[in-house]
């Protein structure tokens, strides 16, 4: 099996069983050369949790570990977990100071994915390297939109069939 084949029978496999999470963006235009992730979900597969950032009837499965799952998954339900998370943290860290997270970028490179998180604090905007999953987790925790070039979404993204039942996607 070729590990493109590999890849995507993972990524079946996660979308098999789903987690009852999910987002759709607000209407908003993603600056030139950007698309805007319409939908994120959180599912749990064989190899464990994935973050799947939908657009263009399109999934890009992002792997994470399971307490980037669960923040990401609580920030998509509207709850708070009993006691906070790192990213409920860094939420109401930023918050306190007036800050807020502005977007998050993400990139594929060397089968690795990252992020580029910007966060903005009152006229200022500053940029942060990091971890796709944390981005996407903060990203989700402030509703503000998550993005990707089209050659990601058209490299990694999985179609999802238009008319098959959620359960059954990809």
């Amino acid at each position: 099996m070729s590990t493109r084949r590999g890849f995507l029978a993972v990524c079946a496999a996660a979308l098999a069983v789903s987690l009852p999470a999910a987002v759709h963006a607000a209407d908003m235009r993603a600056p030139s050369g950007l698309i805007r992730i319409e939908r994120v979900q959180v599912r749990l597969s064989t190899a464990g949790p994935v973050v799947l950032l939908m657009a263009q009837g399109r999934a890009i499965p992002v792997f994470v570990d399971a307490v980037v799952a669960e923040s990401i998954r609580s920030a998509l339900d509207g709850r708070r977990p009993m006691r906070p998370l790192t990213h409920d943290l860094m939420h109401d860290v930023l918050t306190g100071f007036g800050g807020t997270v502005a977007q998050a970028v993400i990139t594929f490179k060397g089968r690795i994915f990252y992020g580029a998180l910007s966060v903005r604090m009152g006229d200022r905007e500053k940029v942060f390297d990091s971890r796709a999953s944390d981005a996407i987790a903060l990203a989700t925790h402030f509703k503000a939109p998550i993005l990707v070039s089209q050659e990601l979404l058209d490299s990694t993204g999985v179609p999802l069939e238009p008319d098959a039942p959620l359960e059954r996607r990809l």
